[in-house]
């Protein structure tokens, strides 16, 4: 296989297990990013850092590593990996190594390494992030779907920092390539002391915009803010790139001496195109 072009790695061979290795001409059995991975055709795991071309998989370590799963319904899956599960409806699908998650509903799908997350109806929805709400669009799998998502965090001072997912302090919100990610964000600030802070002073901002995905995760962010209301307190928040592709986050930025606990409640519009690039 040649190289693709902007890319300096390509597929070399792919093992027993289903993990494509790649050479960069001179090394064999590198690994690539899932950027990489996914130009290439493959699927790159997020649970374990890996480029697949399959899963792994038998009837053995099936039985012993699905537990606690729920089935109500007909031609649901549930791959390695997939405990504490329940799923009502036809046609549903855990990709593994997924813990504590629900999907109602039919031709829904819950990725590779996702825990914590819900599909609540509709058809064609595809749980991409951890702890994330989806509602189907009724189009292929991710295509057309809403979703909400909470991010926390804190803050001392003036520093600009990045909200995650839960306030689990790793998590960023994944974006999909080729798509238009709309946002509708609620952030509010809480003090909660600090040498200039009072308890219970607070700032509420609402962002609104969308971005431009394209096909190699380059970002065009379009956004605007409001600050809905404040006592005592002072604070801004922005989307950004989280700078690992394909991720974003929201940055926020409290005030000098003042202890602010974070929290954003993001409902995410998401539309991917059903072919092609950009």
């Amino acid at each position: 296989m040649d190289f693709l072009t902007g890319y300096t790695l390509k597929p070399y061979e792919i093992n027993t297990l289903g993990q494509v290795l790649f050479t960069d001409g001179t090394t064999n059995g590198l690994m690539a990013n899932q950027v990489t991975c996914e130009a290439y055709g493959y699927t790159y795991d997020k649970s374990t850092g890996t480029c697949r071309s399959f899963r792994f998989n038998t009837n053995l370590n099936r039985n012993i590593a699905n537990i606690n799963n729920k089935n109500n319904g007909t031609g649901n899956t549930t791959e390695l990996g997939s405990n504490t599960i329940q799923i009502n409806g036809a046609n549903n699908t855990t990709r593994g190594f997924n813990n504590n998650c629900f999907i109602n509903g039919s031709l829904n799908e819950i990725a590779n390494g996702v825990n914590n997350a819900s599909v609540l109806g509709g058809t064609y929805g595809k749980a991409i992030r951890n702890s994330e709400i989806v509602i189907g669009g009724g189009v292929l799998s991710g295509v057309s779907q809403t979703s909400t998502l909470q991010l926390g965090g804190t803050t001392t001072d003036a520093t600009a920092t990045k909200l995650t997912i839960q306030s689990d302090g790793s998590s960023f919100v994944e974006v999909q390539n080729n798509s238009i990610f709309g946002f509708e964000i609620k952030v509010i600030a809480l003090c909660s002391g600090g040498t200039s802070g009072v308890a219970g002073d607070y700032v509420s901002l609402e962002l609104k915009g969308a971005i431009q995905v394209d096909d190699g995760y380059n970002l065009v962010i379009s956004q605007s803010s409001t600050t809905i209301a404040s006592i005592g307190a002072t604070g801004t928040a922005q989307v950004i790139a989280a700078g690992i592709d394909p991720y974003i986050t929201i940055e926020v930025t409290g005030a000098a001496n003042r202890n602010l606990e974070w929290l954003a409640s993001i409902q995410i519009t998401e539309k991917k195109l059903r072919t092609g690039t950009f």
